[in-house]
């Protein structure tokens, strides 16, 4: 074993290495950029060594993660024996594996020529194909020109699949079901492929309806044993990204899931390959307007796709689902797949063979992301203020982050993993739907309660998956992955607010409606998040009583007043991309408008309130530190609660509230300077979406433009995000430059609408994608 060893990535995988690492007793060293300085694997690893000019500080993955010669310089520094790439980028790259090899290093992972063989998956197809491995039908040319590929598609027939040669992740895929817009989108997948891998080699694959995503693990060493570690199910994706994975499958019967495990023995063996690797397969779905199978016990149709040489995200759902007998007879024991990659690195022979290995129970893992499903996915960023990460029986987290971590757009968006093991599925899901609604993450947006509600959707519940099933459930029933609690859902609820001396509760005048309350008249979830985000500015109000327990009942926020009832506080609120809205609150009485509990800095309010001009109801709300536990109608619902008074902040304090693995931000609303701002804008002004960098600009200042007509492209987190005219007119202000780094909000361009009768091009310029709207993810 070694006794030094490099890990040459960041984040939940680096952690993930470290741990290991230290468990083996083995020195680790991190690398790490200088936006990663105070990252946690920095502070976990034994030893950690800057990436980056040694003149400037830049913390681009090309001047830090991806500088072989920084790594190698960093290894000989810190005399390490190995390096770990962990998965992404340099994982997957032959070059760097010579290069460690050069170096006297030890790459753990495949021989060089097994990641060159593997990463040309038009070379790979073919290498796979001889060794008797079943592959989708499609090209076949080493480097097939745009008339080959298009003579091969009229061969196999439409739909099919464009998919670059030296890429991964999804980046760059075209599904093109019209034979009429195959050309356009060869040019499209040929830009993408040359700009992300340098390479626009294209290769082009049979679409299979109601594809199932299902990969197996295989593992091998130097001395001639390849076993595979059984299957796992990845169907739950989004633009080809993985966002839920399982093992096993609930679709493969023994025989198949056999057949599937042999054809991906015989996929490692055929480049030589070592260590731990993937072997994905596509595999039909069950259409459920079709006859069943003659038989149940019948080999299921499969095909290779391509083989990830490298550990991939999802590993610990092999490691939590399949068992190793012990050759004396007692408990069954779990693999630990990143010391397998150490061990077999250093010369071991596996211990086990495949008879030993079976699934004992399931595991299912949910990736966590800095993505806002409100907002088509777009990347967020921002300071984790709050994170709580859940515990419990059968529950795993494999985590990136802390309290205090920056998120910015620089890498990938992925957060952490959460897995849950059960000894059946059933068990499993419930697990990981309660693990993911313990899960508090506030001051960046996530994906986190999306995932928990994908896991109760009734056909993940049922098994009844395939690639195209998110994707779909978003576009025709958007309300079954949608939080009741956000504030979008209270689009019919509340309008802009009204007159900010409105007083009365039942005044006519004022203009924030009311709406979709329950049948019971109580107040919709989404209302009860800004009720939420009021009661707690409320309780913020409250002074704190002196040491003799009093409080100068005249700096109460109670809205006392001589001779008549209290008068109503008033609290504007806006919620991102959403309009602002009034709530009200008036105490019941004025002396228990803020009452003392035994926690000392708890405020508890009783209160009357309500959304704009709706009912108004009886309110109780204890305000922790972190908490705001809100009882409505005798129902209670617990936020978890912090602000961001950061100095400068737009909209301070923000005031985070989370519930149910989702959390939103409610800025204070200011209606006349927002006002002010709103009367001084362009319009047609388009400002970024997301945090990122604008790689390519398609226009100039002056230009006339198509409405839909693709404007500049901006990227963050490994997404592509194309901005695009909203109108016909002309370029009247354009701000960005390729390269830049862009805020969210931050004002990208100015399209001027075009005044009647005036001249615009009947078309987009040549160059310019005008069909391109639509943010392509690209994250591997």
């Amino acid at each position: 074993m070694f006794d030094t060893v490099l890990v040459a990535n960041r984040g939940e995988i680096a952690l993930r290495v470290i741990r290991t690492l230290r468990r083996l007793g083995v020195r680790s060293v991190a690398v790490f950029s200088d936006a990663d300085a105070d990252a946690p694997h920095v502070r976990e690893a034994d030893v950690a060594v800057r990436l980056g000019p040694a003149d400037r500080s830049d913390s681009s993955a090309a001047e830090t993660y991806l500088r072989t010669d920084q790594i190698l310089a960093a290894a000989r520094r810190t005399g390490a024996q190995a390096v770990h790439p962990g998965y992404g980028f340099l994982a997957e790259n032959a070059a760097f594996a010579r290069a460690c090899a050069d170096a006297g290093l030890v790459f753990i992972g495949p021989p060089p020529g097994a990641v060159e063989l593997m990463g040309d998956k038009i070379n790979a197809k073919e290498a796979v194909r001889a060794a008797g491995v079943p592959v989708v039908p499609g090209s076949q040319a080493t480097a097939p020109t745009d008339d080959e590929l298009v003579a091969a598609a009229d061969g196999i027939g439409y739909p099919v699949l464009l998919k670059p040669s030296a890429g991964g992740g999804g980046k760059g895929m075209r599904l093109v079901r019209d034979p009429a817009e195959l050309r356009t989108e060869i040019a499209a997948a040929r830009r993408v492929a040359r700009t992300a891998f340098g390479d626009d080699t294209l290769l082009l694959e049979r679409w299979v309806d109601r594809p199932r995503h299902i990969e197996v693990q295989v593992l091998a060493d130097a001395h001639g044993t390849t076993v595979h570690l059984g299957e796992r199910e990845c169907s739950l994706q989004r633009r080809h990204q993985k966002l839920i994975e399982e093992a096993p499958s609930v679709l493969l019967n023994a025989e198949t899931r056999a057949a599937m495990g042999a054809a991906a023995v015989r996929a490692a063996e055929s480049c030589g390959y070592t260590g731990a690797g993937t072997v994905e397969f596509i595999v039909p779905g069950i259409d459920p307007d079709s006859p069943a199978p003659d038989s149940p016990e019948s080999v299921r149709e499969f095909f290779f796709m391509e083989m990830n040489t490298r550990l991939q995200v999802e590993h610990p759902v092999t490691e939590l689902a399949i068992a190793v007998d012990d050759p004396a007879g007692g408990r069954p024991r779990r693999l630990d797949l990143v010391e397998w990659q150490l061990r077999v690195a250093a010369g071991e022979p596996l211990t086990f063979g495949q008879s030993d290995i079976s699934f004992l129970g399931h595991a299912i893992e949910a990736r966590i992301c800095a993505e806002d499903p409100e907002r088509d996915f777009l990347p967020t960023g921002g300071r984790i203020l709050v994170l709580d990460e859940p515990q419990g029986e059968g529950v795993r987290v494999d985590s990136g982050v802390t309290p205090g971590s920056v998120i910015t757009s620089a890498y990938d968006p992925m957060l952490a993993k959460v897995i849950a093991y059960g000894p059946d599925r059933p068990t499993a899901l419930r697990r990981l739907r309660a693990a993911l609604a313990d899960t508090r993450i506030l001051g960046v947006t996530t994906n986190t309660g999306f995932l928990r509600r994908l896991l109760a959707h009734p056909d993940v519940v049922a098994g009844r998956l395939d690639t195209g099933l998110v994707e779909q459930t978003v576009q025709q029933q958007p309300a079954l992955l949608a939080s009741p609690y956000s504030p979008a859902m209270a689009t019919d609820q509340a309008a802009p607010t009204g007159d900010p001396t409105a007083a009365d509760p039942t005044a006519a005048d004022d203009p924030t409606p009311g709406g979709s309350a329950a049948a019971d008249g109580s107040p919709a979830p989404a209302h009860l998040l800004y009720y939420a985000a009021a009661l707690a500015r409320h309780a913020d109000l409250t002074p704190a009583a002196d040491p003799g327990g009093w409080t100068d009942p005249f700096s109460l926020p109670s809205g006392w007043r001589l001779g008549g009832a209290p008068a109503w506080t008033t609290h504007r609120l806006r919620a991102s991309g959403q309009d602002p809205v009034s709530v009200r609150i008036r105490s019941i009485t004025a002396g228990n408008v803020a009452e003392t509990t035994d926690i000392p800095g708890n405020v508890t309010l009783e209160v009357e309130i309500g959304l704009g001009s709706d009912p108004t109801h009886r309110a109780r709300a204890v305000r922790t530190a972190d908490r705001l536990h809100l009882t409505v109608d005798g129902l209670q619902t617990s936020f978890a609660l912090t602000v961001d008074d950061t100095p400068g902040l737009a909209g301070a304090p923000v005031t985070w509230l989370g519930v149910e693995g989702d959390a939103w931000p409610l800025h204070s609303h200011d209606a006349v300077g927002e006002g002010a701002a709103t009367a001084g804008a362009h319009h047609g002004a388009l400002t970024a979406p997301m945090p990122g960098t604008v790689t390519v600009v398609k226009t100039a200042a002056g230009e006339a433009v198509r409405k839909g007509q693709a404007l500049l492209v901006l990227e963050a987190m490994k997404m592509e995000h194309v901005i695009s005219a909203p109108h016909d007119g002309v370029v009247s202000e354009l701000r960005a430059t390729a390269g830049a780094t862009v805020a969210m909000e931050e004002l990208l361009v100015v399209v001027t609408p075009v005044e009647e009768g005036a001249d615009v091009p009947a078309s987009a310029p040549a160059g310019v994608d005008a069909t391109a709207t639509s943010p392509a993810e690209v994250r591997s």
